[in-house]
């Protein structure tokens, strides 16, 4: 019998960046790519595919100074905090720039600030403060998510698909329309069901007629956050290793 090997968390220095907005593309019909860059990217890391970061959006016409971390924790100063949204980081270490793709939705204060985007904007992140690092060879490996996941889906299976021997993968993405698949149509050789409409019965139905083995696997679930508590309840078993699986809610609805 193999020795069961865990994700690991690290941690980061804390840092605020304002970096540079230098290009925006609209990579699929469901997302916006901003990509960033500047010398307050220096020292960047993210090892973890499922990384947060946060990323603030002033009101329009205010200005925002990021905070300063002290010994004693996160000065704010006296402005008004601005409101932030977490996002996936997909940093390119060789052009040393930060990719952030944004789900495009009405109402998104995030979202309206990607469509508006233009190179020479200014855009302030913190952290990730901390990484889970999963390893990528687990035999077999489950990845459920929705729109809010597809970055972090797309940084792990492009990291898998790099690997000599490609273990079994079975992904889950239920999204709202049919057109955001293109968003990871590059990576169609891998076994994605995708589940049209967002119904979290499908999902459930699908789940529970899979077979996790006995060793070996890793199960990542995320989306809104009473769906991911409630699909993660079928992987709630004495026969699953529940530091292999990994629920965590990505947003929440009102």
């Amino acid at each position: 019998m193999t020795s069961t090997r865990y994700p690991q968390r690290v941690r980061n220095d804390l840092r605020f960046r304002e970096l540079n907005v230098l290009r925006v593309a609209r990579v699929s019909a469901g997302f916006q790519r901003i990509v960033l860059g500047g010398e307050a990217l220096d020292g960047f890391t993210s090892r973890g595919f499922d990384d947060h970061t946060k990323v603030f959006f002033p009101a329009p016409g205010t200005a925002f100074v990021p905070p300063v971390v002290t010994d004693d924790g996160i000065d704010w100063g006296d402005g008004v905090r601005p409101q932030a949204r977490d996002y996936t980081p997909l940093y390119d270490e060789v052009n040393h720039e930060l990719v952030l793709d944004f789900f495009v939705h009405d109402g998104g204060v995030a979202s309206n600030w990607a469509v508006e985007a233009k190179p020479g904007d200014k855009l302030t992140i913190g952290g990730p403060r901390g990484s889970l690092v999963v390893p990528e060879d687990y035999a077999w490996q489950l990845y459920v998510c929705d729109e809010s996941g597809m970055p972090a889906l797309r940084r792990r299976l492009e990291g898998i698909a790099k690997l000599t021997v490609r273990p079994a993968i079975h992904a889950v993405v239920t999204v709202g329309d049919e057109s955001y698949k293109d968003y990871l149509a590059h990576l169609s050789d891998f076994n994605i069901t995708w589940i049209v409409g967002h119904s979290e019965q499908k999902v459930a139905d699908h789940l529970a007629a899979l077979t996790v083995p006995s060793e070996d696997y890793f199960i990542w679930l995320t989306g809104e956050g009473k769906v991911v508590r409630n699909l993660s309840r079928q992987f709630e078993t004495d026969a699953i290793d529940q530091q292999l699986v990994r629920a965590s809610a990505y947003w929440h609805a009102k």
